[in-house]
């Protein structure tokens, strides 16, 4: 059963300030439509620019994972896209009023509460998925960090850390089901350790940071001078080191705190992919610069096989309509009745097939010595195969004709030649409205695609 995409009922908003830059910031969570994905909205400057969440606008990692576009930044976006990702949202919009989210608690913990109480809702489309069918992989050689993706029933994530320190040592954490992310991920908080604060804090770059929205694990010794300057950023009259080694004023949620932070991150930096993943990602030493090369990787391939993507279907087994059948809905006989086969028929979308012969009589004038099906007929086979998920919302369809409308972006591929099977795919664009029916249409023969075209028609009864 095919699931649907999800967005929020509501909107809401949150404020806080932001880790780096030190600024207010307000946030708000928006609804937004099927198929829309996740987009920030700078709020803040002229005309609203909208940066999609979308691994290629990825720009910096040094403290997070940025995005630009157009010159416009988003700063540390990683841990808002992972509360979306881990609550199953597939659409939101996301208005901010300066370039970086607030940093909260450090973890994901209060955006999920504030989708959650915003409320989640179905939309009508089904959600976009890509299923793991091998192993991908890739690693950075400087560091050793490692992504590797492979099958799996459902999107789960491990992440196994390592940072050669005693005081944190090596660290596991998996995630087995999305469903566990609000319950065993959400609340693991950022963390960082003590000479990397030191360097944050002569850069000036953690104006919004306190003790009590990053973990502050203490890998050197304390020094009198280190200890003064943690006060003046923190405004604390005293700080301590704790016998687990971090610095005073918080409790680990959990004993692998950071391997859970870790983990969060990977879900946030991969929401970059724009789809979500049915597979098991295993990240050995993650950071956000590997993880958004993968994301990149990725999302390259995904693009690749869509683009490449043949329908799988069964050519030998008993079809859902023959030529016959077919005949007794549309008005069409040969030789212009192009269509032979109907495979899948759904609400939403027709799957058809045609055997092209030499004994097709557009072959003798096209051309003579060098038979090709005409383009303009593979359009109409298209069209005749959508013209039976059209009238097949009907309850007579005998009584109705089918007439196009408007064809739009219009592609040939490869050539069509005897011999070849021709598989068509139509889709909905939109819900059909009296009568009007618009598809994104595509032909395949050989493993690929052959042409396309958007496709509007309108049926008309005539009895």
């Amino acid at each position: 059963m095919s699931k649907k995409q999800k967005t929020i009922q509501n909107e809401i908003s949150l404020s806080g300030v932001g880790l780096h830059t030190g600024n207010n910031v307000k946030l708000t969570f928006k609804p937004a439509p099927q198929n829309h994905g996740f987009a920030f909205v700078r709020v803040d400057l002229e005309g609203k620019p909208t940066i999609e969440a979308k691994a290629e606008y990825v720009v910096n990692t040094q403290r997070g994972t940025n995005l630009e576009k157009n010159g416009v930044q988003i700063q540390t976006s990683e841990h808002v896209l992972a509360a979306a990702v881990g609550l199953g949202i597939d659409n939101l919009l996301i208005e901010i009023d300066t370039s970086e989210p607030p940093i909260m608690d450090g973890s994901s913990k209060f955006f999920v509460e504030a989708l959650e109480k915003a409320g989640i809702q179905e939309l009508d489309a089904d959600i976009q998925e890509y299923i793991v069918k091998e192993i991908i992989s890739y690693k950075d050689d400087t560091s050793g960090s490692e992504i590797i993706l492979m099958p799996a029933d459902e999107y789960q994530v491990t992440a196994m850390v390592d940072f050669g320190t005693k005081i944190l040592g090596t660290q596991n954490a998996t995630l087995n089901t999305i469903s566990d992310f609000k319950k065993e991920i959400a609340a693991a908080r950022t963390f960082s350790f003590l000479h990397e604060i030191e360097m944050l804090l002569e850069n000036d770059l953690i104006k919004g940071g306190d003790l009590n929205n990053a973990i502050v694990y203490v890998d050197k010794k304390l020094s009198y001078e280190t200890m003064e300057k943690l006060k003046r950023a923190f405004k604390k009259n005293d700080i301590k080191v704790k016998p687990n080694g971090i610095l005073d004023n918080l409790n680990l949620h959990w004993a692998n705190e950071a391997a859970r932070h870790k983990l969060l991150d990977v879900v946030g930096d991969l929401a970059l992919v724009g789809t979500r993943i049915k597979g098991k990602v295993i990240a050995n030493k993650p950071g956000h610069l590997v993880n958004t090369m993968f994301a990149k990787k990725l999302s390259k391939i995904i693009k690749q096989e869509r683009r490449n993507y043949v329908p799988e279907v069964d050519l030998h087994a008993k079809p859902l309509m023959d030529v016959v059948q077919i005949m007794e809905m549309l008005p069409h006989r040969p030789p212009f009745l192009l269509v032979d086969k109907i495979l899948e028929l759904s609400k939403k979308h027709v799957i058809g097939m045609k055997n092209v012969t030499m004994n097709e009589p557009f072959f003798v004038g096209h051309f003579p010595g060098a038979p090709v099906m005409p383009g303009v007929l593979q359009i109409e086979a298209m069209a005749q195969t959508g013209g039976i998920l059209v009238l097949n919302t009907v309850p007579d369809p005998e009584n109705y004709l089918t007439y196009l409308l408007k064809i739009d972006n219009v592609r040939y591929k490869h050539q069509v030649v005897p011999g070849d099977t021709l598989i068509f795919k139509l889709d909905l664009i939109s819900p059909i409205r009296r009568g009007i029916c618009q598809m994104q249409a595509h032909t395949y023969a050989n493993g690929k695609l052959v042409s396309e075209a958007e496709i509007m028609a309108q049926i008309v009864k005539v009895k």
